[in-house]
């Protein structure tokens, strides 16, 4: 097939780990002809690029600031996006010969451009769907449903639903959810593809000793929470929770990223004298993916606030380096509860600190840990795995 794959990611090399280079090698490595449309924001300084190898095109596009920036500037990015895309693919890309165009969300502004690519090329269209928005936003309280960003927002959400021929949802509560709120969806259009890797890929391990270059404890049980540092993951509640372990002495909780909430937790720590956790600004991944293999227990925070079914994609990593998890999550998403049920982790309400507790203290044993960490990986095997993903696209799309 010939496939045009539209996303925010920044994608330059798909040769690296992610759930979308993944899944876009994984078309590549069957025959398959790859054009990718990923950005370029302003703050790297880099004009829009075209590179073609190996069958794989990737079309990098200038853009404004999205990313870890103001609200007014991503706002105004969100709404102009879709004009640089199109302007980049017209110049760049043979796009009425298509068979399939592959989209993630976010963003949900797309619609024109899609319509527009569907209708020229008679390509089929499916939807990975990473994200609700604009509900997120309002359990976020950054929008108002009176308001008139919310009603555009939601038309466009709606409009993109409708252009899709298949929505791959991350878990069945997410289905669910996008059934729930929007009843004109057909429900054989929608499937459970859920955020997937490819498994048993080999991990680069630095010659330098990352215990020494981070004054990470040897002698403690590591507490993970890796990846993007803001709102959404309720990183307040990250705080209380580490404040409230604060007698466990075993425990040491390591927080690698970035992001808007960054400089709060850094304050938080100064300020408060936190001895039982430490904060490493965000890593390259060969010394992040090395990190996580130092460490014993992975963390999943959400904010309580939210009513859509979030599926953090950062869980994979845990799973693959065989790491129990503890999900401190808003009562919506369904993480915890297969995590649990699986025996590869536990979960709680983001504000109950006292089960949080609990399951700290229940993973400082060793042979448990080894125990659901085997189990986090064969899970990983069975159900997160970049075949199973791509063999539902295909199957789809044939």
């Amino acid at each position: 097939m010939k496939i045009l794959f539209l996303t925010l990611a920044r994608i330059d090399n798909i040769e690296v780990q992610g759930i979308y280079t993944d899944l876009l090698r994984k078309f590549r490595d069957n025959g398959h002809e790859l054009t990718i449309v990923s950005p370029s924001e302003r703050k790297l300084g880099k004009k829009t690029n075209y590179v073609n190898k190996d069958n794989v095109r990737i079309l990098n596009v200038w853009t404004t600031n999205f990313q870890k920036t103001n609200l007014i500037e991503k706002g105004i990015t969100t709404l102009f996006l879709e004009f640089y895309y199109y302007v980049a693919i017209k110049k760049y890309v043979k796009y009425n010969d298509l068979d399939l165009i592959l989209y993630s969300t976010p963003p949900i502004t797309f619609t024109y451009l899609i319509k527009r690519l569907k209708l020229v090329s008679n390509a089929k269209t499916y939807l990975l769907l990473k994200d609700i928005f604009p509900q997120n936003a309002v359990d976020l309280n950054l929008l108002k449903y009176s308001s008139v960003l919310y009603k555009y927002f939601r038309k466009q959400e709606k409009i993109l639903y409708s252009l899709s021929d298949y929505i791959g949802c991350m878990s069945p509560a997410n289905l669910d959810y996008v059934l729930e709120n929007n009843p004109e969806i057909e429900k054989k259009k929608l499937e459970v593809n859920p955020n997937s890797i490819e498994v048993n890929r080999k991990v680069f391990s630095p010659e330098i000793d990352l215990y020494t270059k981070y004054c990470i404890p040897k002698n403690k049980v590591i507490f993970i929470f890796g990846g993007n540092l803001g709102i959404p993951q309720g990183i307040n509640f990250l705080k209380t929770n580490i404040a409230y372990c604060k007698t466990i002495k075993e425990a040491f909780f390591l927080i690698v990223g970035d992001g808007t909430e960054y400089n709060n937790f850094s304050n938080w720590i100064e300020k408060d004298k936190i001895f039982n956790a430490l904060l490493i600004k965000e890593l390259p991944k060969s010394e992040y993916d090395h990190i996580i293999k130092l460490s014993h227990v992975g963390l999943i925070f959400l904010s309580p606030q939210f009513t859509i079914p979030n599926f953090p994609s950062r869980l994979l990593s845990y799973m693959q380096n065989k790491l129990p998890v503890i999900c401190a999550t808003d009562s919506s998403t369904d993480i915890g509860k297969i995590a649990f049920e699986n025996s590869f982790g536990y979960t709680c309400l983001t504000t109950d600190h006292n089960s949080f507790y609990e399951y700290v203290i229940k993973l400082l044993n060793k042979e448990l840990r080894i125990t659901m960490g085997e189990n986090a990986l064969n899970y990983l095997v069975k159900e997160y795995s970049v075949e199973i993903s791509y063999n539902k696209i295909v199957n789809k799309i044939n």
